[in-house]
């Protein structure tokens, strides 16, 4: 079993202690988002997991516990973008969010350390420009941290268009992806990156850029040194690549708030409980 930490919600960042807390217990429930009343009883002990995946955007409440999880297989997801805080409201400063990569890097290696430059979004104020030179940046302060940058355009769903309804962000037409893309890709590659897309149907393989995998069972068997037997996760969208895992998370639970996101504003946070084996909510009893 892959367990995903989370695509609905950033748990390193708002709920490291939840989450060790259920580790140290050996288990995790969690709800259903599309049926509340059907509870999963997910196994959290390291002869069940295979790996753990982490998304997040700020690790840092982790860093010091990730003698906790030795046991387990994992690599983490980091994902550092150049927008303000009129977009992403409540993230730290962006160099301290890259010094906090190259720690995280620095105690368990770049091939578990992941770049993700993702949504990329355009406005009247970020356009190509924009975009190359704090992508240039970003690459500098992160070279020899990670060998791969994952790159992801920006859908703009009906919740997500509301939330953006006073700005100007729009998504990127696809000559611009192709612009774009084609420059990205050779500023990584001059400090010694790769880029892969998230769940795109653009053809960028002329520029050295392939569709990739976030749940990636290659990178996963790299890292634990066994081979899987992983299918493609049928509950994603056609265009995504990665394989089968379990998501512990619970939608509405992020503080970051970053107004392009589709997993949903924090209005569950009042029902978590840190020694719930549900991020959100009590288990009812059996």
């Amino acid at each position: 079993m892959i367990l995903s930490i989370s695509r609905r919600t950033d748990i390193p960042a708002f709920y490291a202690e939840w989450f060790f807390h259920c580790v140290k217990e050996g288990f995790a429930c969690v709800r259903n988002p599309m049926n509340p009343r059907w509870i999963r009883t997910v196994s959290l002990r390291p002869e069940d997991v295979e790996c753990m995946v982490f998304w997040t955007k700020n690790p840092l409440p982790m860093l010091s516990r990730l003698d906790e999880i030795r046991l387990f297989n994992y690599y983490f997801q980091f994902t550092l973008t150049p927008y303000g805080r009129d977009l992403e409201c409540r993230l730290p400063d962006k160099d301290v969010l890259a010094e906090t990569f190259r720690r995280l890097s620095d105690k368990i290696g770049e091939e578990r350390v992941v770049w993700r430059y993702d949504p990329v979004l355009m406005s009247r104020e970020i356009d190509e420009t924009y975009h190359l030179s704090h992508f240039e940046k970003t690459s500098r302060q992160l070279a020899s941290y990670t060998k791969r940058c994952v790159l992801s355009f920006v859908d703009l769903y009906r919740k997500t268009r509301k939330s953006l309804s006073d700005t100007t962000v729009r998504e990127v037409h696809d000559e611009e992806i192709v612009s774009l893309a084609g420059k990205m890709a050779a500023i990584a590659r001059s400090y010694g990156m790769e880029i892969q897309t998230c769940a795109e149907k653009a053809d960028l393989s002329a520029w050295g850029i392939t569709h990739g995998k976030c749940i990636d069972d290659k990178r996963i068997e790299t890292i634990s040194g066994r081979s899987l037997n992983a299918r493609k996760d049928k509950y994603q969208r056609r265009e995504c690549g990665c394989v089968e895992s379990v998501d512990i998370g619970a939608y509405d639970t992020c503080l970051h708030h970053c107004l392009y996101c589709y997993a949903g504003v924090a209005s569950n946070c009042r029902a978590h409980h840190p020694h719930s084996p549900l991020l959100v909510g009590e288990e009812p009893p059996k």
